[in-house]
């Protein structure tokens, strides 16, 4: 995935159904509520069949996971890329601002995503499958600068400790109107490489 959001803009349609309904899903959630917004709902404004809805997304709460699911490709590409020479965890935070960076015109649909995403019990419990792979992503890294498996402990325990850090500076941002999202996330990341100290 490119690595570069600075020419390319998130929030707005691309042109593609599954993107299109994505942000018509998300309109609805934030007015009418996740709860209250059915498949039939978004279908309708989208003016598509449930049929089609489905044949993107599995449910109403996988469509606020599409963006997400994507960056887990964009830490993937962007990691491969990193010079060998960097220190692993600065490799890390290095990566993860970078493909964390958005556009200004993006940043309102970024926030209302994670609201949702943070205090709508059904998208909390759908939050797991999508936070293992962001979290399996950094732990490969980790074993491939290691030379441990990925699955062995100190790996985990990099990517597990990344993805929270990385929530935090999440939350501290939804939170801190105004506030630079790539601020929180390199202070956070910052703080986990050098033990908190």
């Amino acid at each position: 995935m490119p690595t570069d959001h600075t020419n390319r803009s998130r929030g707005r349609p691309r042109g593609t159904s599954a993107r299109a309904l994505e942000v018509i899903a998300l309109g609805l959630y934030s007015t009418v509520g996740f709860e209250e917004t059915t498949v039939t709902d978004i279908a309708a404004a989208g003016g598509v069949s449930r049929r089609t809805f489905f044949r993107y997304f599995e449910s109403k709460a996988a469509v606020l996971w599409n963006e997400f699911d994507s960056e887990v490709s964009e830490l993937r590409a962007a990691f491969a890329a990193v010079d060998g020479d960097t220190p692993m965890m600065d490799a890390i935070r290095q990566v993860v601002v970078q493909v964390n960076h958005y556009r200004a015109d993006d940043m309102p649909e970024l926030r209302t995503r994670m609201h949702l995403v943070g205090s709508v019990p059904a998208l909390q419990a759908s939050a797991s499958p999508h936070y293992d792979a962001w979290e399996r992503a950094v732990s490969e890294f980790a074993a491939m600068r290691t030379g441990l498996a990925a699955d062995s402990l100190i790996p985990l325990a990099v990517g597990r400790t990344t993805l929270a850090a990385c929530r935090a500076a999440y939350e501290q941002w939804i939170l801190i109107e105004g506030s630079d999202l790539t601020e929180h996330l390199d202070a956070a990341l910052r703080a986990l490489g050098r033990g908190f100290k």
